[in-house]
């Protein structure tokens, strides 16, 4: 076989032929790539875990729970604050108390980066019109104080917040209600939330929260999931209904849990 020749299209250019052992290097130089673009890209969350409360162990498990599901999600240890009414000032990774102060400044540091969301999650005991119990000092954190914290942390960033406790309705409304936020809580307002006893691992809201936290499930899908968990464990425990609340801002309604 003659020798392919080169040709000499328009002005004085030399276009060399296309071997088969050019486009093998293409190949192997988007093999090399690849794997270095995937760790590349935004981790989804930067978080705060608050255990509100110190009476049972449940509270603690939970945000050591959530750590380590963001975590598998891609959320760098970095870019997670827990906050304990059990705090842990040695070791590896200490853990501060969750006052009101420190809670306030640490939702209020966020700063999320391009592409990444708000994650706030606390759980704990609560009272009716007052938000969740922050036992180090014996504060609550309310709906009004969360919300001028995120303002301040992630101002018009995506915001996740889950409010467990007994009345925690509230923060599914006004001024936690926004159109770059999830708000989703255990209860409704005036009712109360079960599974704070010392023979449960999680509150009953908690277990089926995390249950429901799957990578590339529609945040919709996963509270609708939620609820039905907590009706059927309250039927089997006979308590009565604690009625979980959701509010789905305008911008976050298609929401994907652990992307942006």
């Amino acid at each position: 076989m003659r020798p392919r020749r080169r040709s000499v299209p328009d002005g004085n250019h030399v276009t060399a032929p296309v071997t088969p052992s050019f486009w093998v290097w293409i190949v192997l130089i988007a093999l090399a790539v690849a794997p270095h673009a995937a760790t590349a890209q935004t981790p989804p969350y930067v978080a705060v875990l608050i255990a509100g409360e110190r009476d049972v162990p449940v509270f603690d498990r939970a945000t050591a729970a959530m750590q380590a599901r963001l975590q598998e999600m891609g959320a760098a240890k970095s870019d997670i604050t827990r906050l304990s009414a059990t705090p842990v000032t040695g070791g590896p990774d200490p853990i501060a108390a969750a006052t009101l102060g420190n809670v306030s400044r640490a939702i209020a540091a966020l700063s999320p980066a391009v592409g990444q969301t708000c994650f706030v999650y606390i759980t704990s005991h609560g009272g009716p019109r007052l938000g969740l119990v922050l036992a180090p000092r014996g504060e609550f954190l309310s709906p009004k104080i969360l919300d001028r914290a995120l303002n301040q942390g992630c101002k018009g960033a995506p915001a996740v917040v889950i409010a467990s406790g007994c009345y925690s309705g509230d923060f599914a409304r006004r001024p936690m209600a926004r159109d770059n936020r999830i708000v989703l809580t255990a209860a409704r307002a005036n009712r109360p939330s079960f599974g704070c006893g010392a023979d449960f691992d999680f509150t009953v809201y908690d277990k089926c929260l995390l249950a429901a936290m799957t990578p590339g499930t529609l945040w919709r899908d996963a509270y609708d999931q939620i609820r039905r968990c907590v009706r059927v464990r309250e039927r089997d425990e006979d308590f009565p209904a604690s009625g979980p609340q959701a509010w789905f801002g305008a911008k976050m309604r298609d929401a994907v849990i652990g992307q942006p």
